[in-house]
Order: structure tokens, then sequence, then C-alpha cells
């Protein structure tokens, strides 16, 4: 095993004190240029590596951002991802990305290394809303660690967020497929612990509500972001006594498992049934049967997140935004009749 050179061995090297070698390698101002440069080339030609970690508890700061998601394949949190990046990179910091895969206990593990790896500030979407993660939470505050959600987020006070308008999305999606003619609606449903998804089911009750079509318990369903669920939850939908003529869907991914659903039970979409998604994925576009979806604007959350991060971080002040972007109802064949 190869030994790390340390800053022992150049002063040793030199035959001068670890101190001015730490100095020099630091750019204190104390150290002369020419005792300087000797210093760096030296390290140089023994191949020294900084400790970058106790060079961040020196300092204070290590330009690293922790940025934690539910899940990093998927399109959505793929481009806030890059958005942060574009903002943050050319200001000097490196991102450090952890998933949680919806799991608490991994949340809090992610969140302890970046604490412990002294990390400049923390950007997180939240996988749950239990009391545990609000210990975690309540820790990095302690720390006074910057923190900014994005998406998903807990309120809490002096906690700055990025969100989009989940109510007005999914009122104005609702209220697209009822000007289609639609007037059994359902919709399928993520996480309502979680405000995104409770809002979105406030905005396509309200919308219900002020076309006066009566809200029916048995049209909404609880559903997972993905393909199955998706078929699962039409298949069900479609054995009601009456069934719904549209669905409306937190998820593009179950949005697509509904459209293959719907249609292999005979129905011709969108003339007997429209369906809009949510999310804006790739895919939605580029099928033959086009769906209509809800564009969150990850890219500019992103973005906006990382600037937010920026202000409350350059002059270590005390920040509170709540930043609430406006989405973009995208209609397609799936809904247009």
């Amino acid at each position: 095993m190869i030994e790390k050179v340390t800053i022992y061995d150049i002063a040793k090297k030199l035959d001068i004190t670890a101190a001015t070698v730490s100095r020099a390698l630091n750019n204190n101002p104390k150290i002369s240029p020419a005792t300087r440069k000797l210093v760096l080339d030296t390290a140089a030609k023994m191949n020294y590596k900084q400790n970058k970690l106790a060079q961040a508890l020196r300092s204070g700061k290590s330009n690293n951002v922790g940025v934690i998601v539910p899940r990093i394949d998927s399109n959505f949190f793929a481009s806030v991802i890059r958005g942060i990046e574009e903002e943050l990179h050319p200001e000097g910091y490196h991102v450090i990305i952890c998933q949680t895969h919806e799991d608490e206990k991994r949340e809090i593990e992610n969140i302890n290394t970046l604490l412990n790896a002294q990390v400049d500030g923390i950007l997180m979407s939240i996988s749950n809303v239990n009391s545990e993660n609000n210990r975690i939470i309540e820790k990095v505050l302690a720390k006074k660690v910057p923190l900014v959600f994005f998406d998903r987020k807990k309120n809490f006070e002096g906690v700055s967020s990025v969100t989009i308008n989940d109510f007005g999305a999914a009122y104005e999606a609702t209220k697209h497929l009822i000007n289609q003619g639609s007037t059994k609606i359902a919709y399928l449903s993520g996480d309502r612990s979680l405000e995104i998804y409770e809002n979105r089911f406030k905005g396509y009750k309200q919308a219900l509500a002020d076309s006066n079509i009566p809200y029916r318990e048995e049209y909404v369903l609880r559903t997972k972001s993905n393909v199955d669920a998706g078929i699962n939850a039409a298949k069900t939908l479609l054995q009601l006594k009456t069934p719904p003529d549209a669905i409306f869907s937190s998820s593009d991914f179950a949005g697509l498992g509904a459209i293959q659903e719907v249609k292999e039970q005979g129905y011709d979409i969108p003339k007997d049934f429209c369906v809009v998604g949510f999310g804006n994925e790739p895919f939605t576009k580029f099928m033959e049967l086009s769906i209509s979806s809800v564009d969150q604007s990850p890219l500019e959350m992103g973005k906006v997140a990382a600037k937010v991060f920026l202000e409350q971080n350059s002059n270590n002040i005390k920040l509170e935004k709540k930043v609430i972007l406006t989405p973009e109802l995208i209609t397609r064949k799936s809904s247009n009749r």
C-alpha cells in the first residue's frame, strides 16, 4: 500500500516547518511568493493531495452542496438536478447527489452523510412527512446548514422552498377535461400525506364543484407512479357500475398504464374516454397517441432553488423564500376531442 504524502513529508524535504508548508498551501499572505512557489512545486512533484475534509473544517467552507431526490431515474428529477448544477458550477460549487428511493431510513442516512461531509448546503425533495423526518431536518437547522426544499416540501420556519402551483395545475387539467365534455372524471392520486398530491386532489375537487359536477369518492384511487399501477387502477374504475369517462392522473406513468387498459377494453381515446397526466415526461409527446400533461418546469425549478441557496449562503443571511412557479398544461391527442 502506498502511503499518502503529508505536509510533514514536504517540510522534511525542504527543511522547513509543517506550519510553513500549511500556510503556503493555503495561500497565507505571511508566506513569501518564492516560498509558496517552492512548496507548491515540491508538493506537485511528491504527488501531495490536500485533505479536502480537513480543509473544509478549517475554512468552514467545502464548496460542496448536497442534493437529495427520491429517485434519479426520472426525467423530472434529472432535469431539476441539471438546473441546480448549471447555476452552482459557475459559482465554484460541486454537487453531491443522493437518492432516497422513498425510504425514510435512507433519507436520514443521506442527510447525516452530507452533514459529516461538511456540505455548504442541502437542496432536497422529501420522501415522506413522518416525525423521524422532522428530527433530522431540525438537526440540519441546528447546524445552521442552509436548506432549500424543492417540489416536495415540509413547512419549517426559516426554510425556503421552490414548488409549483399544484392546486392550480390540477384545477386547469380537470377543467380542460370538463370542457371536452367529460362529466365522470376519475383521479389517480399519489400519497396524499405529501402536500403536492393533496393540493392536486383539492384542485381536482374544486374544478368539479365549480362546474356543478358531483364528487364521487369511488373515482379517486391512490396509485404509485408506474405503468402497472395505472393499468390496475383503470381496471378497477372500468368495473364500476358507472365507470368514468375520463382520468386525470397525478403521474404520466400511471396515466400511460391507464391508457393501455382503457384501449384494451375497447374504448376509443379521446372519442369515448379522455386522459390527462402530470409531469410532461418525454414519452408523452412522442407516442402515436400523444398524452396531454402538466409541465412542471423542472429545469427552472432547479435553477431557482440554486439561486435561493446562493442568496442565502452569500452573506450567511437568514432567508425564507416561498417560490411558487406556474406550471403549463400541454394538451395533446389523449384529451383533445
